[in-house]
């Protein structure tokens, strides 16, 4: 009998462990460890920020779900792994041993690299969980009674950039229906080279498309930006060239602030042995496993994956569902294998699919694979990627709580978007 442990409850963990307990049968035992006893749907959270959600729509309970499919569930943060011998010591004290580790904790939000950034100590706010976009909308509806100049973005070394669209766009149609809008003047700040990056080199026309959509919105945008501080009410923006060369100073006054941070491995992982990059991030071959433990595989933002292209301000490389979606997959199909004494040999897709949220319309965009060349490159706007959107987040909220494994990306959003050439 395998003990299977699987690191963090997200949108990568919890579907590792549904998949883990279908492939494998129940000689085997499988473990979820997370630092809550709350499920969240990340992708909500800009929604949450703007008070279109609400917690409870976006989050619940996941215990009862999981020990129904036989899935042993452990609230309580992991402080150590020792790898050389395959424990897991917990914040409690508790001691859990393991035969194969799965690593899917998602990411550390590195605030602190950025002077006065973030909303624990900082001055700007964040959608990267349901507790800071709560914290968020709050502060927002502050923001309605005095209305001012916004800066929503993302800082260098972020990793995810889909967001701060989103929020930025969402923001300035619920300013239009609260009409406000001409009181508050938006400046997107952004460590990507143009608009429409996206940490992926650009998809199809992201660039026409999403300048388009901010010129047509009056938003203002700079990019090659590095926030060197914020303080309160004021951020230190200095823009950069193509040859990496400082051209200017901003300093731009604002009454709110948005801002994506970098992403960095959170700190059990960060502090194995050879498992991680310098950023913390776990290391893995093709085949999802740790080039130095064999018994240890990642999927989700906690693996190292190296930036697309060099560019005059640090971008990462985002990893978005499909793409994790393939990683769970490739590592559950790997430890069936060698559990049933085959070698592995699967491999994920690696490919991107995105819907961004605008509030009244949307943004769809298509990279297979992520990363250049590519076999498909597509884009497209509509209200139809909004209604997408909103179906994506009821289906998964349903599939987590229902236990069920299978794909989704491949079998229902690519089929919906008339994407078959992979």
């Amino acid at each position: 009998m395998a003990h299977i442990v699987v690191l963090g409850a997200g949108t990568g963990g919890t579907p590792a462990a549904y998949e883990l307990r279908e492939a494998l049968d129940d000689s085997h035992k499988v473990t979820l460890i997370n630092a809550s006893e709350i499920f969240q749907f990340v992708p909500s959270n800009p929604w949450v920020a703007l008070g279109w959600r609400k917690r409870e729509e976006t989050t619940f309970q996941i215990r009862p779900y999981l020990e129904r499919r036989g899935i042993q569930f452990i609230a309580q943060r992991a402080e150590k792994i020792d790898a050389a011998n395959n424990r897991i010591e917990l914040a409690d004290g508790t001691v859990v041993e393991y035969d194969y580790l799965l690593i899917a904790t998602g990411p550390r939000l590195a605030f602190e690299l950025i002077e006065g950034g973030g909303p624990e100590g900082g001055f700007t706010h964040s959608v990267c969980t349901v507790d800071h976009a709560e914290k968020a909308f709050a502060d927002y509806q502050r923001f309605l009674d005095d209305p001012g100049h916004v800066v929503v973005g993302a800082f260098q070394g972020a990793s995810c950039y889909g967001p701060a669209y989103e929020y930025a766009l969402a923001l300035e149609t619920d300013l239009r229906r609260r009409k406000i809008r001409p009181q508050v003047p938006i400046t997107f700040v952004t460590a990507e080279p143009y608009v429409g990056h996206m940490g992926l080199g650009g998809v199809g026309d992201s660039r026409g498309m999403l300048e388009g959509e901010l010129r047509d919105r009056h938003i203002k945008w700079i990019c090659n930006a590095k926030v060197s501080k914020v303080e309160n009410g004021k951020m230190y923006v200095e823009e950069y060239n193509d040859l990496k060369q400082k051209i200017r100073d901003h300093v731009l006054d604002f009454k709110f602030s948005m801002m994506l941070p970098p992403f960095r491995g959170v700190k059990a992982v960060a502090e194995v042995e050879n498992l991680c990059n310098p950023a913390g991030f776990v290391v893995v071959d093709q085949h999802q496993r740790s080039k130095a433990y064999k018994n240890i595989f990642s999927a989700g933002v906690c693996i190292a994956i190296p930036p697309v292209e060099d560019t005059p301000v640090p971008v990462g490389t985002p990893k978005t569902g499909y793409m994790i979606e393939s990683m769970v997959t490739a590592i559950v199909h790997n430890i069936r294998d060698e559990l049933a004494g085959k070698p592995a040999t699967t491999t994920g897709t690696w490919n991107t699919i995105c819907l961004a949220d605008m509030g009244d319309t949307g943004a769809a965009f298509v990279a297979l694979p992520q990363i250049p060349p590519r076999n498909v490159t597509w884009a497209k706007k509509g209200k139809w990627v909004h209604l997408a959107k909103v179906a994506f987040e009821k289906y998964f909220m349903y599939k987590m709580k229902t236990g069920h494994s299978e794909p989704i990306y491949e079998k229902y959003v690519l089929k919906a978007m008339g994407i078959t050439r992979l």
